[in-house]
């Protein structure tokens, strides 16, 4: 699939580096769940291995996304395949975390309820309009991946609670700009 630009310039191939930074997102999601099976969140080791690689990994969407934006990258494939490497790798580390008992199963069935509503919310809207990102999202997304990174982190016992916190956070956004992006998507049906 090729990006349709503007007449006058030539479009933008999907076999660019921006998009090849977000496959490789996407192949790494697996490498963290076998680390954090490896590390059982008892192992120090693996535990620290797992928790810098899905730094790295969230690391690497912020890069993508500059790339795309900054050298007019931006290509229906990526539209399609960022969203889906953000969700596999929350998700993953989501479900891991709430499967060794470091975070509540409710909390994780929140969250993903949200995560995949919202993005189907937006895929079934896509072709009328673009419900972007805002502030509020952003900072949810901020969060749960610190909140995600603390957790997946062997901290002593006094310190590995902050991360339920920062998760609380997280959460607290996660559903309120839910809640607006499905306010949105009424206000544009409506206005259709």
């Amino acid at each position: 699939m090729v990006t349709t630009e503007p007449s006058g310039t030539t479009p933008v191939s999907p076999w660019n580096i921006a998009n090849v930074v977000t496959v490789a997102r996407i192949f790494l999601v697996p490498v963290f769940a076998v680390f954090v099976v490896l590390s059982g969140m008892q192992h120090s080791g693996w535990m620290m291995a797992s928790c810098a690689l899905f730094v790295f990994i969230s690391a690497t969407d912020f890069v993508d996304g500059w790339l795309a934006r900054s050298r007019g990258l931006v290509t229906e494939f990526g539209k399609l395949a960022d969203p889906i490497a953000d969700k596999a790798m929350v998700g993953t580390a989501l479900v891991l975390l709430s499967y060794y008992d470091a975070l509540p199963w409710w909390v994780t069935i929140v969250i993903l309820v949200r995560e995949l509503g919202i993005t189907a919310l937006r895929m079934a809207v896509l072709k009328h309009a673009v419900i972007a990102a805002g502030r509020g999202g952003k900072l949810k997304t901020v969060l749960q991946i610190v909140a995600i990174a603390w957790l997946l982190w062997p901290w002593p016992e006094p310190l590995d609670v902050v991360g339920l916190w920062i998760m609380g956070a997280a959460l607290i956004l996660t559903v309120v700009t839910g809640i607006d992006y499905l306010w949105k998507a009424f206000q544009m049906r409506k206005a259709n």
